[in-house]
């Protein structure tokens, strides 16, 4: 017998993650191009954008078409041609990989628009919450929902409408932590 899902999350009730993901009116849009081994990934964080955010959209998959409604598409990815967008907020679109950098290179590499596209990179020095949940290759790197929220407070420079945002992500983590087996 299955267990009964969450209608908003798709989460088994137990595990709703809803009450974590406050309404957040962003005014740049964002697409959030999910490797399927993320999509049903207990700690994922893309979910919580996904619902927390009025104008995100999230893709699985490993192949993708990309966007043709005019938009101006940056890619949240770390490279040497990063650089700021020109576009008004509300005519960008910022693009995020979610999955492990190694899944994340490979739908960099499958994807060749994606390539082609601006890259805009955080500022360095945020720390992750997210820290105790999984492993991470380098000291700094941050969980799908931090990087994108640090991406659209420095293009929006509006770091305060996603604060609600980041509380919600700070108590997920602690939901988490808490469901963990205590380690003798």
């Amino acid at each position: 017998m299955s267990r009964p899902l969450c209608p908003r999350c798709r989460r088994p009730q137990p595990a709703c993650v809803c009450r974590f993901a406050p309404a957040v009116d962003n005014e740049i849009r964002l697409l959030v191009l999910q490797h399927p081994d993320e999509q049903h990934e207990a700690k994922g964080t893309a979910c919580l954008l996904a619902l927390s955010l009025r104008h995100c959209e999230l893709r699985v998959g490993e192949r993708f078409d990309p966007p043709a409604d005019g938009l101006e598409n940056w890619l949240l990815y770390p490279g040497a041609d990063a650089g700021q967008p020109g576009q008004p907020p509300t005519q960008r679109r910022l693009i995020v990989l979610d999955g492990s950098w190694r899944k994340s290179r490979k739908l960099l590499a499958i994807n060749p628009w994606l390539q082609a596209l601006p890259r805009f990179s955080l500022t360095p020095g945020a720390t992750s919450a997210y820290a105790p949940l999984r492993k991470a290759e380098q000291v700094g790197q941050l969980s799908t929902l931090e990087a994108a929220v640090h991406a659209l407070q420095q293009m929006e420079s509006r770091p305060a409408r996603y604060e609600a945002l980041l509380a919600g992500f700070d108590a997920f983590v602690a939901a988490q932590l808490a469901r963990r087996p205590i380690k003798p």
